[in-house]
């Protein structure tokens, strides 16, 4: 960081120095997980008061680019996908990939089991009829990202059973057989970790995530999937897009 704050400029000062931190992490090639310089190092460099200091790192953990640890200090952060997850019928994986990074997933349960109340309910199927169950650890570019387990009804699942999932689409082999999800609810919601899901996410134990559930159907409104997603806090955001067209009653019911 060579360059300093002008005073003399119309910008804030909090804005300037974040521009310098960020010119900083690009002009030394920092790499996600390294640290960056603290509160007092930097008013002291700056000649900034804490509160001007606390407002650019503000602004920059709001924008994912750098974590605060309690106890630790600043880092580079580890980027964020933006997904459209939220709002539109793609999947993490095409997602993902479309924005040229690569999702690999542990299978961690992938059989027929029967369906359970809510199951049922959510597919349009009797309780304790037949349905593939699809668990799966998902990884982007490396960083543990989500655990999802999905649920379809047997003639729709039976396609995946022999299907090698680890480094492919669910979506894009349900298109291959025909079946192609052409709308759905989908809904978001903060939750907390379980001790199990924090073991499996490489998180504490009521650490912040984000649920997904969604219900997918194809054109002739035959339900096709549902899934349950928790996505990590920290490694995830999700992106609306918003227009005056669809402002009433896109958001139909909050439970």
């Amino acid at each position: 960081m060579i360059e300093g704050i002008d005073r003399h400029s119309a910008a804030p000062m909090y804005d300037q120095l974040r521009q310098l931190i960020i010119d900083h992490i690009a002009q030394e090639g920092l790499q996600p997980g390294d640290p960056l310089p603290g509160e007092h190092r930097l008013c002291e460099q700056y000649g900034v008061s804490r509160t001007v200091v606390r407002q650019a790192l503000g602004q920059l953990e709001h924008e994912g680019l750098i974590e605060r640890v309690k106890g630790k200090g600043t880092f580079v952060a580890h980027p964020r996908t933006p997904e459209s997850l939220v709002h539109t019928l793609v999947g993490l994986y095409d997602e993902v990939e479309r924005r040229g990074g690569h999702v690999r997933s542990d299978v961690l349960r992938h059989e027929r089991i029967t369906a359970d109340a809510e199951v049922a309910a959510a597919l349009e199927l009797g309780e304790g009829d037949p349905v593939i169950v699809l668990e799966r650890l998902r990884h982007v570019d490396g960083d543990t990202w989500s655990l999802s387990t999905t649920w379809m009804p047997d003639a729709i699942g039976i396609h995946s059973l022999d299907a090698d999932l680890r480094d492919s689409s669910l979506y894009r082999l349900l298109a291959d057989h025909g079946v192609i999800a052409t709308h759905g609810v989908r809904s978001a919601e903060a939750t907390v970790a379980t001790h199990e899901q924090a073991q499996l996410l490489g998180v504490s134990t009521g650490a912040a995530l984000l649920r997904l559930r969604s219900v997918s159907r194809d054109e002739s409104g035959r339900p096709i999937e549902y899934f349950v997603a928790y996505h990590r806090g920290d490694r995830s955001r999700f992106e609306f897009q918003l227009n005056a067209e669809n402002s009433r009653g896109a958001l139909i019911r909050i439970a």
